[in-house]
């Protein structure tokens, strides 16, 4: 298993995917259906959190130190080598997490600072039968660009284990590890700290079900901004090229512009004066995985919301009645969705093989309000779905992936019985 832990200047490490959110002929990795791990049953889901002084102790320091509820960088502990330039490492083990099922894939997240030229590498291993497997990494990120090109590092496949852009995938596995690496430029004064580390894992029936009846968000529309994808076409194509592969920001940067938490102006400034809705172009780079070669990686839409926001995740929902949790809580929800033509009514486009879009409520029949990015522009992102055939695609396609973005304004719900946030 693929276990390199250098990471140079400018350099990608992994292997070159597609990444597209509208029509396409092939699909990115973070769009395609969901592992199973058996065709019935229960939607087994749980939500890992390190977000508390008490939660990072619980884990193993190597050079770290915890204060305030925040993991940072203290004392170098080994040393990277990239290029011209050599790199101080610490670390943080999380304990062994056992969710109680065989789970069969795992997504991790997190929150992060990177100043300068400082990174973050995010590896998990696992174990059941009594063996562990190698560590894998889940992905390099920085928060900005100059100095390292955040990538994922997909394949990395053996002992029955392989990474799919941000998506670990298992034959099945007891328990699993998280592992932080945190890099600063050697000798340096300054480095990466953490706020926050997820790791949500899931075994799903081979099916969506039966729909869901309406719940506490019924008659609930959030006043979430609308912003088209399309009218940024032809944008940047190192950056993904805007239109059809900018869902996954486009979508982010709606949740950041309803909490009022867009980027100041000064860090988009570098964005031609003409361009709608310049955080977009924005949120693209700054979400644009090197190696999938797309903006549609789902934790690190995550990363980039949530020093913004307050705090962000990548989760599943077992169905649109948790979305709706969230929704009556003031949280709109980024979802993740593939169609093909004739599978989803009123939609701007005729099929996906992944899209993500923002639901933003829900009418008092049921049917779910969303911010639809792919719309041609602003007046036509707002639109309403049939509840049972967004629910099956949404669950179908991708497991119920959801973007979970809040600001201190709107905490979280109570999540009862629920294990996923």
């Amino acid at each position: 298993m693929r276990r390199s832990a250098v990471v140079g200047t400018a350099l990608v490490l992994a292997l070159a995917g597609t990444a597209v959110c509208a029509p396409a002929d092939t699909a990115g990795a973070s769009a395609t259906t969901a592992a199973r791990g058996s065709t019935g049953g229960e939607r087994q889901v749980t939500l890992t959190r390190w977000d508390s002084t008490k939660q990072w102790r619980r884990g193993t320091m190597a050079g770290t130190t915890v204060s305030a509820g925040r993991l940072a960088f203290d004392q170098p502990v080994a040393s990277a080598t990239a290029g011209s330039r050599t790199y101080d490492v610490a670390r943080w083990t999380s304990q062994w997490v056992e969710p109680g099922y065989a789970f069969t894939e795992l997504i991790a997240s997190w929150s992060a600072r990177t100043p300068k030229d400082s990174w973050i590498e995010v590896q998990v291993r696992g174990r059941g039968n009594g063996e562990r497997t190698s560590w894998d990494v889940l992905g390099r990120w920085a928060s900005g660009d100059q100095h390292l090109q955040r990538s994922s590092v997909s394949g990395q496949s053996d002992d029955g284990t392989s990474v799919a852009v941000d998506t670990w995938r298992t034959g099945g596995l007891a328990g699993f590890q998280l592992r932080v690496r945190l890099a600063r430029r050697a000798g340096a004064s300054y480095g990466p700290s953490l706020d926050l580390a997820t790791a949500m894992t899931s075994r799903l029936p081979s099916s969506a079900g039966a729909t869901s009846k309406p719940g506490p968000a019924r008659g609930v529309v959030l006043d979430v901004p609308r912003y088209s994808q399309m009218v940024h076409r032809g944008h940047y194509p190192r950056w993904g090229g805007g239109g059809e592969a900018w869902c996954s920001p486009t979508s982010t940067s709606m949740v950041l512009g309803y909490y009022d938490r867009l980027p100041a102006k000064k860090r988009y400034r570098w964005v031609p004066k003409d361009h709608t809705d310049p955080w977009v172009d924005h949120a693209a780079r700054m979400t644009f995985d090197h190696a999938y070669d797309g903006t549609g990686n789902w934790p690190f839409n995550t990363a980039y919301a949530a020093p913004l926001a307050g705090k962000a995740f990548v989760t599943r929902l077992r169905s649109l009645r948790e979305a709706e949790q969230l929704l009556a809580a003031g949280i709109p929800v980024v979802i993740s969705i593939a169609f093909g033509s004739g599978e989803l009514d009123g939609a701007p486009i005729g099929s996906s093989n992944g899209h993500l879009l923002v639901v933003v409520g829900v009418r008092a029949n049921g049917n779910v309000v969303v911010n639809d990015p792919a719309a041609s522009e602003r007046r036509r992102v707002r639109r309403t779905y049939d509840r049972g055939q967004l629910e099956r695609l949404w669950l179908d396609a991708s497991g119920g992936l959801a973007y979970v973005i809040t600001d201190p304004a709107h905490p979280l719900p109570d999540p009862g019985r629920a294990s996923n946030w």
